[in-house]
């Protein structure tokens, strides 16, 4: 096993010593594709089905339930075993039809959706109109208490499906949204409470995939929380502590159909040995390559003709708990902090320029993207920043940032932490879980102080799903609670847009708002390097990072 490097324990100034800021060098695209890059021929060759393969996995948080699956570990799972109204294009991320035959409405607000028929779940059953609406209504009631069932807010009748109290003591008025209704066998209806403008991207989202009628009837079994039944490409057919194998669906009816048989995430919970795995030829694809390795381009001495990177949309953000009164009433200090981050150099010297440092909430690769939205906190300036810093009173105590062991965070954490303590006097150190399950739940129970590291990947190609998801009001994802009424007022008078072009300039104008009062500090957005054993071909990452399961063959 190699050695981190020592730029994990290098203090800003430390880093600041080795090289000149520059220009950035990720590139940007108009498309929602973004751009890629692949290092040697070994990655092209003809498609032929057949063979198993094995991915890098990380331990879901939640049960593999699709409206119940916010984070990456599950979601690339259930992205295997889905299928959904919509697919989002492994190139350019454009929505595209999938079960869905049409979606169609005059207002943005009366849709009418017909679904092909012949679709079938993995143990046979039809897909039909009432597993979509049957589905919606269960993942959004509010006593089933789903991660994702936010996702379902804009539909007519959602209010109703929720409780008057977070225990949920009192049963909500309904258990079905009166916005959904039933047509004929492929033929259903949805009508939201206002006009949404982007819902037809949106449909592509997980949370939105058919449930079969077996989970209908007994969705509690704790069957389900491991081995779902989905109308995806692929079906669970083994899930341990170390991995979760998908094999083929014999009863798969759409176009987006794998070439491997059987594809094994092989769960880690250190970046390091999934490296040195891929390296030796035992991991067949691997989306997480250690930054000690990006250093000097390490990674493409030792995995020449097998490494690609890829542009995507994540986007990488500090957030503070909102129990955290020092931070959560004192914009002046969350300000101070975000600027004394150097993220140049930190992208440079620590991801070899595989991120770009961040001006705003929403990632590049999508339309809507503006430059610039948080203004001069994004920007160094460590002078600027001491005197904001004095000005605000300063961090009483020692100040922590908590990161997953498990992807591979400790060098640029430790790097911001040293800059802090350098140029403002605080204190602050890591504070390091085992994996991200871990995290995540000390999150949503809200018993982290200080700041914690978070990420996104966007569920669907647009500006909204940056803004609306993290920062409205009880939003799933919104993990400081933060809560601005001016804010949600405006991503409404986005939703209700006639025109894309309307709904994104409002959309950014909600964004600009996140820098008054920042509930997150934002780092940079990603370029993802990742790589290949010498068994497979054809491998690529979609526009959402995800390795593209339909793409990659056996030799």
């Amino acid at each position: 096993m190699r050695r981190m490097s020592p730029l994990i324990a290098l203090s800003l100034a430390g880093l600041m010593a080795l090289s000149a800021c520059g220009e950035d060098v990720a590139a940007k695209d108009d498309s929602a594709a973004g751009s890629s890059a692949t290092g040697g021929s070994n990655n092209s060759a003809p498609a032929k089905d057949g063979g198993s393969i094995t991915v890098r996995g990380c331990t879901p948080q939640n049960p593999l339930i699709p409206s119940n699956t916010n984070e990456t570990c599950g979601g690339n799972v259930l992205d295997a075993v889905t299928a959904r109204l919509i697919h989002y294009n492994s190139d350019t991320a454009k929505p595209e039809m999938d079960i869905a035959e049409s979606i169609e409405t005059k207002d943005n607000q009366n849709f009418t959706v017909k679904i092909k028929p012949g679709y079938k779940f993995s143990d046979g059953t039809e897909v039909k109109a009432k597993n979509f609406v049957d589905g919606w209504n269960w993942a959004a009631y509010g006593p089933n208490a789903q991660q994702s069932g936010y996702f379902f807010e804009p539909i007519e009748g959602y209010a109703d499906e929720q409780c008057d109290d977070e225990a949920c003591k009192t049963k909500p008025k309904s258990t079905t949204m009166s916005g959904l209704k039933v047509v004929d066998d492929h033929t259903f209806t949805i009508k939201t409470t206002e006009r949404v403008s982007n819902l037809e991207v949106r449909l592509g989202y997980t949370a939105f995939a058919p449930l079969p009628d077996a989970f209908l009837k007994d969705p509690t079994a704790k069957k389900w929380e491991k081995m779902p039944i989905g109308a995806g490409p692929y079906k669970v057919t083994e899930n341990t502590a170390t991995a979760i194998t998908v094999s083929k669906n014999d009863h798969y009816a759409g176009k987006y159909k794998g070439h491997v048989d059987k594809v094994t995430f092989k769960i880690y919970n250190d970046a390091s040995p999934a490296y040195n795995d891929t390296v030796a030829n035992h991991l067949d694809v691997n989306d997480l390559i250690p930054t000690d390795q990006l250093t000097n381009d390490q990674w493409k001495n030792d995995l020449a003709n097998r490494w690609g990177i890829r542009q995507s949309g994540v986007t990488q953000t500090l957030t503070y708990s909102g129990k955290d009164k020092q931070l959560a009433d004192n914009k002046d200090l969350v300000k101070a902090l975000a600027m004394d981050i150097d993220r140049e150099t930190i992208t440079k010297q620590i991801f070899a320029s595989s991120r770009t440092p961040a001006d705003g909430w929403v990632s590049p690769v999508v339309d809507g993207y503006k430059k610039d939205q948080c203004g001069e906190m994004c920007k160094y300036d460590k002078d600027k920043a001491l005197e904001l810093y004095k000005k605000s009173g300063g961090y009483k105590g020692v100040l922590t940032i908590a990161v997953n062991g498990d992807g591979d965070h400790k060098a640029w954490s430790q790097a911001i932490c040293n800059g802090w303590k350098n140029d403002l006097g605080l204190k602050c150190q890591l504070k390091v879980t085992p994996d991200f399950k871990t995290l995540r739940d000390m999150v949503n129970k809200r018993s982290v102080d200080g700041f914690f590291r978070t990420g996104w990947q966007m569920d669907y190609p647009s500006i909204e799903n940056f803004l609306t998801p993290m920062y409205a009001t009880g939003a799933s994802s919104n993990d400081n609670d933060y809560s601005n009424k001016a804010f949600d007022a405006k991503l409404k008078e986005a939703a209700a847009a006639t025109d894309s072009q309307q709904a994104n300039k409002l959309y950014q104008e909600a964004e600009k708002m996140l820098a008054d009062t920042p509930p997150t500090v934002p780092l940079w957005t990603t370029s993802i390097p990742f790589a290949w054993s010498d068994k497979v071909a054809n491998v690529k990452l979609t526009p959402f990072g995800s390795i593209d399961l339909q793409s990659v063959s056996v030799k």
